[in-house]
């Protein structure tokens, strides 16, 4: 069996496995539920992680069948991202994060993020982290036009960073990102969330608890 080739890069999603918005954006969607007498389970919105509503699973649309009536979503939307706004204040990076960025600097990597997000949310919060000088590219749905389980963000970013797909390491929490790595055939970590443990993520280089137990350098190791 040939041996993979080097690591030359490493490609972050973002939400989920840099900062636990995947938690935030269920739980605004749950309040919005209750408020109209219905439980929103969190596996059923589990299935718009890392992709969108017009891939998957569209809680407005399960809201008004479970209802039987019409809502205004513009003003609806307004008051949940501004709910939304108010939890993101107490997030941080997760566990791991900033110890792999600086250790794939170290290593001389290139270093991208690939997101189903528009542009503008993923730049809000790197200047609220202050992470834009750790990223030599970002690729979003703004990019593409595509999102995940599509392997196109990814391939876009492997494209961006100057390198082969099977020269790049992808790190993942959804199954759609996951999904998404094996269509790019690109080596794919998971350290799923909150959100997504319950999943079965066969297919993937690695599952592990969270970034805090990668090591880049033993991954160049792995034969």
């Amino acid at each position: 069996m040939p041996m993979p080739p080097p690591i030359r890069a490493v490609i972050f999603d973002f939400d989920g496995l840099i900062v636990d918005t995947e938690s935030t954006g269920y739980l605004t969607w749950r309040e919005i539920f209750d408020q109209h007498g219905h439980e929103l389970p969190m596996e059923r919105y589990a299935q718009v992680i890392g992709t969108d509503f017009n891939t998957s699973y569209d809680p407005r649309r399960d809201l008004e069948q479970l209802t039987g009536r019409d809502f205004d979503w513009q003003a609806i939307e307004l008051d949940r991202k501004t709910r939304e706004g108010e939890l993101r204040q107490h997030l941080h990076l997760l566990p791991g994060v900033a110890d792999l960025l600086q250790e794939a600097d170290t290593l001389g990597l290139r270093i991208a993020i690939a997101s189903s997000s528009p542009r503008v949310w993923i730049d809000s919060w790197m200047d609220q982290l202050g992470l834009h000088d750790h990223f030599h590219h970002i690729s979003t749905v703004d990019d593409t036009g595509k999102v995940k389980p599509d392997p196109s963000l990814f391939l876009h970013a492997a494209e961006k960073l100057g390198v082969q797909p099977e020269e790049a390491v992808i790190f993942e929490d959804s199954l759609n990102g996951l999904l998404a790595a094996m269509a790019a055939g690109i080596r794919c970590i998971v350290a799923p969330g909150p959100m997504t443990r319950h999943l079965d993520f066969e297919g993937a280089w690695k599952r592990v608890e969270s970034l805090a137990h990668v090591r880049i350098s033993e991954l160049m190791l792995v034969k």
